[in-house]
């Protein structure tokens, strides 16, 4: 009844200033309605049921505070009575009535959605586990975790998501460039602009067919303003659905976008740290031990980015988070802390790739750029901070060929550069960017082979773990499994694949490139060298973390997918790997002409394919890179022949 009550009394007093005696880092936060259960009064274990609160949280900078000033434009942006510039973020917390682990798990929202749900919980769709509608498997909730969001994009439009409502610098004006890739051919089509526009003179729009190809303006291409934030475009013959339209117009009033570091920053300080009735952690008695920021692929750029712009010390120079997840961002960061940033821009192999969210530094330990002689790392200022936390970096097999993650491990001329001992890597062999866990091998229009399945629930349960235990007790985790130079698993592009019917390999990978994106369009001034994940006979990364999946196979699974015709063939598929299953006996394979031995060359019967699944799974449980229920979970699938993912 106490507790009850208390939160009660939370609930009303949090719309009070909330820095008292502080240093007015968090202001105010607004409840948008009581402590709600959630799940429907689910128990999870230990930490008993969950309670969803929901907030618009306002924090208020100083523009003369070091710590601050980083952040590009705050100190011309409008300020309060008190000389503060005001930023309002959605914040969303999930806490137990029970026992809780002591952790807080911060989320950086996907484009405004919550996506830990469906990498950890298994659910079926973004932002169920956010909304408190469905808990999936439970995972993240049985371990106790106390769990938030907080909103950084002030480019999404209110309803579009988790959002940063950042303040606005009237009466600026500068260029801005918006790039379209369709996959589509309707036309007329209309597109959003990040920025109104203030003048439509000099605007100039412009088609080409691939990234490297030369910008055309064909008679028949044209395009008008149908309102402040919206073009038309009149596609012309000839391109077809994978064309890039970019346009370059004088826009106004850009938001200070970097303010969405401090948030980060700011509310989780308050979180950990604020006492009494004021923090709604607290006051229910759950204050956070320590905290862990985590993000999953543009999220993911956004902690890495976060981490090397000196965020994760606090505005009382304190350490923000112990540890960080930075899943699939590849070396690329975010186009966020610049006048008229864009951070939903998400450079692939085919599109956005001259947006500046993907230039040096590349890694988290030091190196000289040798196009420019200019030396940096990610590491470079929390270390003089004395703020750097623990850190993984987990990258699907696509990074290496849509992310250029070879340059974690590398320096700008491929040679090898070790990991700082604070990180470790772990690339998940054969995975694509992403995939919900219902997923299975199926066919889009703009890819050309089967996109590949594969889902990275299970390796990344026990890594968060491991990561949790590296924080809290100065537990080691397991050593990093990612390709390297030194040692042979990274090569260069050409001949890197055995020759497979149906597996047309090119060499093709997204590139990582030298832009000079002050001028308008930009300009490329040099290339990195790119290397890729060794493969196998089959066709299969030959190292990483290698799931059972990958290490007792039934198909080929890769981390890229070409583009089909009509959709800028040649150029790659962005986020997505393919899937090229074997022969069942070994005359379907020789009459194909496949050198990959066939299903029943491999497996005598169905209790020997099972046996090596149980087999490689227990190696994994043993190296703490599988949790004994997902090990038991795949041997299971794999009796039901599903653990391949190849049909439903």
């Amino acid at each position: 009844m106490r507790r009850a009550l208390l939160r009660l009394a939370a609930a009303c007093l949090l719309t009070v200033a909330a820095t008292a005696g502080g240093r007015a880092e968090v202001t105010r936060l607004d409840p948008e309605g009581p402590p709600a259960p959630a799940f429907g009064g689910r128990t999870f274990s230990k930490a008993g049921q969950y309670e969803r609160l929901a907030f618009k949280a306002t924090i208020a900078l100083d523009p003369a505070d070091p710590r601050n000033a980083g952040i590009v434009d705050l100190a011309i942006a409008p300020r309060n009575a008190a000389g503060r510039v005001e930023a309002v973020a959605d914040l969303v917390l999930l806490r137990p009535t029970g026992q809780g682990n002591g952790a807080l798990l911060v989320e950086v929202p996907n484009r405004g959605r919550e996506l830990l749900g469906q990498l950890l919980d298994d659910t079926a769709a973004a932002n169920l586990l956010a909304a408190g509608r469905d808990a999936g498997n439970g995972y993240l909730l049985r371990e106790g975790y106390t769990l938030a969001w907080i909103g950084w994009q002030a480019d999404l439009a209110p309803g579009e998501g988790l959002r940063l409502a950042a303040p606005v610098l009237p009466g600026v004006t500068g260029l801005s460039r918006e790039e379209f890739l369709f996959d589509h051919l309707r036309s007329p089509v209309t597109a959003p602009l990040t920025y109104p526009v203030a003048t439509e003179a000099g605007a100039r729009l412009t088609v080409r067919a691939r990234a490297e190809d030369p910008r055309q303006t064909p008679a028949d291409l044209g395009f008008r303003f149908t309102g402040p934030r919206q073009i038309e475009i009149t596609r012309p013959a000839g391109f077809d659905a994978g064309a890039l339209y970019e346009l370059i117009y004088t826009a106004k009033e850009p938001v200070v976008q970097g303010i969405a570091f401090a948030a980060f920053r700011d509310i989780a300080a308050f979180l950990r740290h604020a006492p009494g009735l004021r923090n709604p952690l607290a006051s229910a008695g759950i204050a956070p031990e320590r905290a862990i920021l985590a993000g999953i692929s543009q999220s993911g750029r956004f902690v890495r980015d976060y981490l090397y712009q000196g965020f994760n010390e606090d505005e009382q120079g304190r350490q923000v988070y112990g540890a960080m997840l930075a899943h699939i961002p590849g070396t690329r960061r975010t186009f966020t802390n610049a006048r008229f940033a864009q951070p939903g821009r998400n450079p692939t192999p085919h599109g956005d790739r001259l947006y500046p969210a993907d230039q040096f530094p590349f890694a988290y330990a030091a190196s000289e750029d040798h196009l420019t002689g200019r030396r940096d790392g990610l590491l470079e200022r929390c270390r003089a901070s004395n703020t750097c936390p623990r850190l993984m970096q987990t990258d699907s097999e696509y990074e290496f060929w849509g992310a250029r993650a070879s340059l974690l491990v590398t320096d700008t001329r491929g040679d090898p550069l070790p990991l700082p001992p604070e990180v470790r890597a772990y690339m998940l062999a054969g995975h694509p960017h992403f995939a919900a866990a219902q997923a299975v091998a199926a066919r889009i229009d703009r890819c050309a082979l089967p996109v590949n399945p594969l889902q990275a629930g299970a390796p990344m349960r026990a890594l968060l773990l491991a990561l949790d235990a590296w924080l809290r007790e100065g537990k080691e985790p397991p050593a990093s499994r990612y390709p390297g130079h030194a040692d042979g698993t990274l090569q260069p592009a050409e001949g890197l694949y055995p020759a497979i019917p149906g597996l047309p390999y090119r060499g093709e990978h997204g590139p990582a490139q030298l832009v000079d994106a002050e001028a308008m369009p930009p300009v490329v001034k040099g290339e990195y060298t790119v290397l890729l994940p060794r493969v196998d006979a089959d066709g299969n990364a030959a190292a990483g973390l290698r799931s059972p999946v990958l290490a007792v196979p039934k198909a080929t699974y890769t981390g890229w997918n070409p583009r089909a015709e009509g959709f800028a063939p040649g150029a790659l598929c962005y986020n997505t790997g393919a899937v090229l299953p074997f022969a069942a006996t070994r005359a379907e394979r020789l009459a194909a002409g496949d050198p990959r031995p066939s299903l029943e060359e491999r497996y005598p019967d169905q209790g020997a394919y099972v046996a090596a699944v149980r087999r490689a799974a227990a190696h994994l449980v043993a190296e703490r890179l599988l949790l004994p229920a997902d090990a038991t979970a795949m041997a299971a699938a794999a009796a039901a022949d599903s653990l391949a993912r190849l049909h439903r």
